[in-house]
C-alpha cells in the first residue's frame, strides 16, 4: 500500500499510444496519477477534459498527469481520440495499480453493491515519493487544487 511521505513502488502498466509506462520513467518529474471510473461517463469526461485543458499549466510545474481506470486500451483509445486527451490512459484490468493505491471500494449504484475504483488522485514528486492524495474526489474545480500543490513541491 502507498501512503503519504513514501516512495510510491515502480509499477509497469499498458499505455495509450502502444506504449508500457513505467513511474521510474518519470524520475526527475513530478506526476498526477488520477484514478477514475470508466472511460466516456459524464464525471470522468468531465475531469479528463479539465486535465487536458490545463495540461500546459502542468507542464510548466515539471509536472506530467497520467490517467488510470480498469477500461481496456482500446476503450482508452476511443476515450482519448474522441476527447482529444494529450495525455496518456492507463490500463488497469488486472487492478494492481488500483491495488497499490487502495481505491478499490464498495460504491452503491441505485441500490446495487458493487467494487469499482473510487475517484482519486495522487501527486508525486521528482523522486518518486508520495506526497499529496485527494480521495472521494469531487469534479469541479479538483485540478485547481493539484496544480496548487505541485506548484508547492
Amino acid at each position: 500500500m502507498t501512503s503519504i511521505g513514501k516512495k510510491v513502488k515502480n509499477f509497469s502498466i499498458a499505455a495509450t499510444g502502444n506504449k508500457t509506462i513505467s513511474l521510474d520513467d518519470y524520475k526527475g518529474k513530478k506526476v498526477v496519477l488520477y484514478f477514475y471510473p470508466r472511460d466516456s461517463t459524464p464525471g470522468c469526461t468531465t475531469e479528463g477534459q479539465d486535465f487536458r485543458d490545463a495540461k500546459g499549466r502542468f507542464t510548466r510545474q515539471n509536472t506530467i498527469i497520467l490517467g488510470v481506470s480498469r477500461d481496456s486500451i482500446k476503450s482508452h483509445e476511443n476515450f482519448c481520440t474522441k476527447q482529444k486527451f494529450n495525455f496518456d490512459l492507463l490500463s488497469d484490468t488486472d487492478e494492481a495499480l488500483c491495488t497499490q493505491f487502495d481505491v478499490i471500494k464498495m460504491k452503491n449504484m441505485y441500490g446495487k453493491q458493487s467494487l469499482g475504483i473510487e475517484r482519486s488522485t495522487f501527486l508525486i514528486d521528482e523522486k518518486g515519493i508520495l506526497r499529496k492524495e485527494w480521495r472521494k474526489v469531487k469534479v469541479k474545480d479538483h485540478i485547481e487544487e493539484v496544480l496548487a500543490a505541485a506548484k508547492e513541491l
